[in-house]
């Protein structure tokens, strides 16, 4: 009997550590830094149609937008686009649309 309980524990450990890294690959993240001096961490998840951001130290849900071209995510006064062409911009606060560019994750 200690044998099938070891046999069932180490089969649900495997597939555990099977599951958790099919969700670490279907994610991705960004960092993006704005003309305006913003800077913002964008999240996507594959099972998922919202961009998570964290802006302004604040962590903000995006819900997708229809848009012509690209990609467009808004809400919490926060709209993000991100075009087929062109380059990325962020609205928030009130202020003015602005251009952002990814920021390169410099190597170790």
């Amino acid at each position: 009997m200690g044998r099938h309980k070891a046999i069932v524990l180490a089969t649900i450990m495997l597939a555990g550590g099977i599951s958790g890294a099919w969700q670490a690959d279907a994610q991705t993240f960004k960092t993006y830094r704005c003309a305006d001096g913003t800077q913002f961490i964008v999240g996507f998840y594959d099972y998922d149609k919202r961009a998570f951001l964290q802006i302004d130290g604040e962590p903000v849900t995006l819900a997708k937008r229809l848009a012509v071209s690209g990609a467009r995510y808004s809400g919490a006064g926060v709209t993000l686009r991100i075009p087929k062409t062109g380059p990325i911009t962020v609205k928030h606060l009130k202020r003015p649309v602005t251009t952002c560019t990814t920021v390169e994750k410099p190597a170790i």
